[in-house]
């Protein structure tokens, strides 16, 4: 089967489980357990979900990520507590990894992150943005 990257929408052509897991960073069996849940348009044929593909990029391209989509369905709850609202004032890209400057209130954080992760979440200049902290080992000084 050709790859998603070189179908377009509209033709009437359905993805693979595995297919929609690469296109959405996603492990197969979470992405089957979105298709029984309805959450990703998806249709079963014998034991494999197929997903339209025009469908699938339409429900990606739309604001909170699914046409219909509640605040509910798109907000993610996580254990770090640390999470601190920033705006992006610099992105600086090497071979692999990618530097993130963040103004979080008046004070600086930096952020290294992989190449590949910036570029998939699409990060500019000037977009908000949550750096979420989780660290074993924090230090403080005072002067």
């Amino acid at each position: 089967m050709a790859t998603a990257s070189a179908r377009s929408p509209g033709t009437g052509e359905f993805l693979t489980a595995d297919e929609v897991g690469r296109l959405l960073h996603l492990h197969v069996r979470r992405v089957q357990a979105l298709a029984r849940t309805g959450r990703l348009p998806a249709v079963r044929v014998g034991r494999k979900w197929l997903f339209p593909q025009g469908n699938l990029l339409t429900m990606l391209r739309a604001p909170g990520g699914r046409q219909g989509a509640t605040e509910e369905d798109v907000q993610m709850e996580i254990s770090a507590r640390n999470q601190l609202r920033g705006k992006v004032t610099a992105i600086s890209y090497g071979g692999v990894m990618a530097e993130v400057r963040l103004d979080i209130g008046g004070q600086e954080l930096v952020a290294v992150i992989t190449r590949a992760s910036a570029e998939r979440l699409g990060i500019k200049i000037g977009d908000e943005v949550v750096a979420i902290i989780k660290a074993t080992e924090v230090m403080v000084g005072k002067s």
